[in-house]
């Protein structure tokens, strides 16, 4: 339908077309008939027929006989379909009109259907100038406006992602008020709640760490009190408070080892509470552990910090002493019997007085264990207790 519109629309086109050639020649062939030139005539149809929309041209003169007749395309080749228009040809003389003949000019169906060929490739023509236009400004519009700038967001992400650095943000260098815009703006906020969020969890993570360490440290702290308590009671007399007799000769022994290494004398006293078993049946068990107590009490005054004391048996104790020699530590032991011997233990409202018996030992260079000074020490003491006691025996 709308190309037989058109085809329509062009014939009455072409129709004005041959009307107005015929208006612009019909002057001249008059002329050319008037003045019998037939030269002339001829020239002006040939011209005619050789114009694209003419596919012949007839002359006809006043008694409608042919007088000239031209086409454009030969006898066997004629168009489906011809179409014409037809003036006549005058002459004025003297203010009147003469009439001469008849002009024809022809036009055809396929000088209108090459017409619509044309109009309608033009058309084509100018419709796909305009898609490749318009294709190209959507390719450039789409990669200026999305592609790009997804790509180099897609770049940026991935570097975000492998950067140590919290701090890295997003940033497009072509920045449009687009939703590419608004999708950076997004991921941004995202990455700073991120970073908000691990630096929160890294200072919670810090501070139970620090109150882990606290607690440990205070808990390290706290066993290491109690097993300085616990060695303490292990080493310990319970009672007196001096060491007990492993510890006693476990430490003696270590500096029996160093005084024989420094070649300096070393000795041993070996003390005991005269007649204890009388006082504890006198006094009972309680006073008699009073007596103990006053007694490493009394004696640890007049000791030097070096010197090792130790409870060994119930009412037995023993003394090393460091860098002593026999008549030094024989010395000591009379002092120290003399201060038991003058002084008084006062419990519950009772006096009690008491004696030591000692015996005193030195060690000598073949000494390396410091049971040998023990025994020694013991003989000396049993010594002074069968010559009545209260004494020291070296």
């Amino acid at each position: 339908m709308q190309f037989f519109s058109e085809y329509l629309k062009t014939q009455d086109s072409i129709l004005n077309e041959l009307k107005q050639l015929e208006e612009t020649v019909r002057e001249p062939i008059s002329t050319s008939l008037w003045q019998y030139n037939g030269n002339q005539l001829n020239v002006l149809v040939a011209g005619l027929v050789k114009m694209p929309i003419i596919e012949g041209v007839d002359v006809f003169d006043k008694d409608a006989q042919t007088m000239l007749s031209k086409r454009s395309y030969n006898s066997g080749s004629a168009p489906l379909s011809l179409f014409d228009t037809t003036s006549d040809l005058n002459w004025t003389l003297n203010g009147e009109s003469v009439f001469l003949g008849k002009l024809v000019l022809y036009s055809s169906s396929e000088v209108v259907l090459n017409r619509v060929l044309f109009g309608f490739s033009l058309i084509a023509i100018t419709a796909i100038i305009k898609l490749s236009i318009l294709f190209w400004l959507f390719v450039w519009a789409f990669d200026r406006y999305l592609a790009s700038p997804l790509k180099e967001l897609m770049t940026q992400v991935n570097e975000v992602q492998m950067s140590p650095n919290m701090s890295k943000r997003i940033n497009l260098s072509n920045i449009e008020n687009n939703e590419i815009s608004q999708l950076q703006e997004h991921m941004n906020t995202m990455l700073s709640a991120l970073e908000m969020d691990r630096e929160q969890l890294l200072e919670d993570e810090q501070a139970k760490r620090n109150w882990l360490e606290d607690a440990v440290a205070k808990r390290t702290e706290d066993l290491q009190v109690l097993n300085k308590k616990l060695k303490e009671l292990a080493t310990r007399d319970s009672l007196t408070g001096i060491l007990n007799r492993g510890s006693f000769f476990e430490t003696a022994q270590h500096l029996l080892i160093l005084s024989q290494r420094q070649k300096s004398p070393a000795s041993f006293l070996l003390v005991d509470l005269d007649n204890f078993k009388r006082v504890n049946d006198t006094y009972g068990h309680f006073v008699g552990d009073k007596v103990l107590i006053h007694f490493t009490q009394t004696i640890q005054k007049s000791l030097r910090k070096s010197d090792l004391i130790g409870r060994v048996g119930g009412e037995e104790f023993a003394i090393f002493l460091p860098d002593t020699g026999n008549d030094d530590a024989f010395q000591l032991a009379e002092k120290l019997r003399k201060i038991i011997s003058h002084s008084a233990l006062e419990v519950d409202g009772k006096t009690v007085a008491y004696t030591v018996s000692l015996g005193v030992e030195s060690s000598e260079p073949k000494d390396h264990l410091i049971d040998e000074l023990f025994k020694r020490a013991d003989l000396k003491l049993y010594g002074a207790k069968d010559k009545g006691r209260d004494r020291v025996e070296k």
